[in-house]
């Protein structure tokens, strides 16, 4: 059972939040598309060579991207100039982790648990987590449109000599959206949820108005007794930086 949390970044803003493990299991092949699903998604399935190395390089990415987010030393410190290009590729990479983790995760899962702040009702948080994954689904959905596009665009630049970087650029960004689609179409849609009401996420609310010392230490207080590793961060750049 995969447990998310409905994390508090104000008085009536939330964000999900989940944590999964670093490097994620290949996931069970997929069922095929149903013809009435339309050509685009169908089209995504197909399992052409380009399509299959494709998918097994941008989960590499994502491996040797969450490996750099763990040492303690910053990939920043690469020398050369490929050195500098790889720790801003994997930078960029992380970004979009930390953007999407949650949702390429939900593909794989039939039953959750999604804990949310005691303060509010229970029907307030449902609602919430639903118009959430909504939205992501609207969001990643527009953007598979438009990156679809300028894969099939890029195609041009085939006849110049050398790898085609903007044609990978545009593939990466369209199979993460393609994930990430996916993943809250089965939050929404195929996943067996419980709910459970959270009195260590109401602190967090609690905490935002601190001075930075007591709130930092609190948050991570509450990040230890829900045991999970990065949420301070996660809140303090969240909920902090953006109040």
């Amino acid at each position: 059972m995969m447990d998310v949390y409905l994390v508090p970044l104000g008085a009536t803003r939330h964000e999900l939040y989940c944590e999964v493990p670093d490097a994620p299991e290949e996931p069970a092949e997929e069922p095929r598309e149903e013809p009435s699903r339309g050509g685009f998604l169908k089209w995504m399935r197909m399992r052409s060579g380009f399509v299959k190395r494709l998918r097994k390089r941008f989960r590499e990415m994502i491996a040797e991207a969450e490996r750099n987010r763990r040492q303690s030393r910053s990939s920043a410190e690469a020398s050369g100039w490929a050195g500098r290009v790889k720790a801003r590729t994997m930078r960029w990479v992380a970004e979009s982790i930390a953007e999407q983790r949650l949702l390429w995760h939900l593909r794989g899962e039939s039953e959750g648990c999604l804990y949310y702040p005691d303060d509010i009702p229970e029907a307030t948080a449902i609602a919430e987590f639903r118009r959430s994954l909504k939205r992501d689904f609207d969001k990643h959905r527009t953007w598979m449109i438009v990156d679809g596009i300028g894969f099939v665009a890029s195609g041009a630049l085939m006849l110049i000599p050398g790898p085609n970087l903007i044609a990978y650029y545009f593939a990466f960004r369209l199979v993460g959206h393609y994930f990430s689609l996916r993943g809250a179409r089965q939050g929404l849609d195929g996943i067996e949820w419980r709910y459970e009401a959270s009195t260590l996420l109401t602190e967090l609310r609690r905490a935002i108005e601190l001075e930075p010392e007591v709130r930092v230490s609190r948050v991570q207080d509450v990040a230890t007794r829900l045991r999970l590793e990065h949420l301070a961060s996660f809140f303090e750049r969240a909920a902090v930086t953006t109040s």
